[in-house]
């Protein structure tokens, strides 16, 4: 994937400068579905995210928070299936798109703008958290995970799918004008995200994805993955 689904905070002299990086995601939203992992165009890609995304949640219908759902393809995938979902992002119009990807399919979901990290929905408990190439843009990856198993119900499951498409903390230049440090600014690794997820749930494992070319629309050679974890 080229980019982050959404974005957490980025701060300036210990501020939150949000505004620049949803104008960033803003910009990128009218394009942002022609990657073939994005939009999901293709058929074959589409049913076999549908696969995996049927073997890492529970059985029937469960109240699922997207962080960082983007143009809302994943949302769309598991509202056709029953779930119950809620999409969160910055940009207001990756929001827009994900609004309407499900009104076309005569689907309901629920979207807001907000903060990935921190999502605006209260005191509210999801049976699944599902967050897709997002920690690279979090300037504090650790509180988000602390955020994200905080608003799982008991029994709930953790879906984090990643990659590592350089070294982390790579770069000297924000991706985006007030996103300031990035410790994972060039993806994270699956063990070091594994490592990072497992003193807050009760189980966790890790899924290789990288071989599998019908979800990238094109054979890869960098890491990618899926971290899933019960609490």
């Amino acid at each position: 994937m080229s980019g982050g689904l959404s974005v957490g905070a980025g701060k300036i002299g210990g501020m939150t400068n949000t505004t620049a990086i949803a104008a960033y995601w803003d910009a990128a939203a009218p394009g942002f579905d022609d990657e073939p992992d994005h939009g999901l165009r293709d058929a074959e890609t589409r049913a076999e995210w549908a696969r995996l995304l049927d073997g890492w949640l529970p059985p029937g219908p469960a109240d699922v928070l997207d962080v960082g759902c983007g143009t809302g393809s994943l949302s769309r995938l598991l509202a056709e299936v029953g779930h119950r979902v809620t999409g969160v992002d910055l940009s207001p119009r990756m929001v827009e798109r994900a609004r309407l990807k499900l009104l076309a399919g005569g689907l309901t979901g629920r979207f807001l703008v907000g903060d990935a990290a921190a999502p605006p929905t209260g005191e509210e408990r999801f049976g699944v958290v599902l967050c897709r190439h997002l920690m690279w843009t979090l300037p504090d990856p650790s509180a988000a995970l602390r955020d994200w198993v905080g608003r799982l119900g008991p029994g709930g499951t953790l879906v984090l799918i990643e990659g590592r498409w350089g070294e982390a903390g790579s770069g000297g230049s924000p991706y985006a004008a007030g996103a300031g440090a990035l410790p994972w600014r060039g993806g994270v690794g699956s063990g070091e995200l594994a490592a990072a997820v497992r003193p807050l749930v009760a189980d966790v494992r890790i899924e290789p994805l990288s071989d599998n070319a019908l979800l990238w629309g094109r054979p890869v050679t960098d890491e990618r993955y899926a971290v899933i974890a019960r609490v």
